[in-house]
């Protein structure tokens, strides 16, 4: 199972990209596609269609998992370890998220998640193509 970051749930909305491609082959493959509710709630901020919405939902069939007790030790533990950076407690949520879920992360925001790495969290770098 992959846990999708947001900017990828936003990607399956706005653009036809070769990142979509590559979500579109997981699918393709079986490989079950999930999201913390973290990552659904900054989806859900928008802007989408109820369409849009519904769409990207389908495509989580490894579900929308809740946030746990656990999780959250876990991103604090994350954010004291990588410097409290300001704006960065979201990712820490996902990535504790993920890992405590036994999932890699799929995201195009390599920078901001590799801080990660040295604590387990597990990642698939989706580069950026245009």
């Amino acid at each position: 199972m992959i846990h999708l970051d947001t900017n990828l749930l936003i990607d399956l909305v706005t653009c036809h990209s070769a990142q979509v491609e590559m979500v579109h082959g997981w699918l393709k493959n079986k490989i079950p596609l999930s999201a913390s509710a973290v990552t659904w709630s900054e989806f859900c901020n928008g802007p989408h269609t109820k369409e849009q919405k519904d769409a990207v939902h389908a495509i989580l069939r490894g579900g929308i998992h809740p946030f746990t007790e656990d999780q959250a030790e876990f991103a604090s533990r994350l954010f004291h370890q990588t410097g409290r950076k300001r704006g960065s407690h979201a990712d820490c949520m996902i990535a504790a998220a993920a890992f405590c879920a036994r999932q890699s992360i799929a995201t195009r925001n390599i920078k901001d998640f590799e801080r990660f790495l040295p604590y387990g969290v597990k990642l698939i770098p989706v580069p950026t193509l245009s």
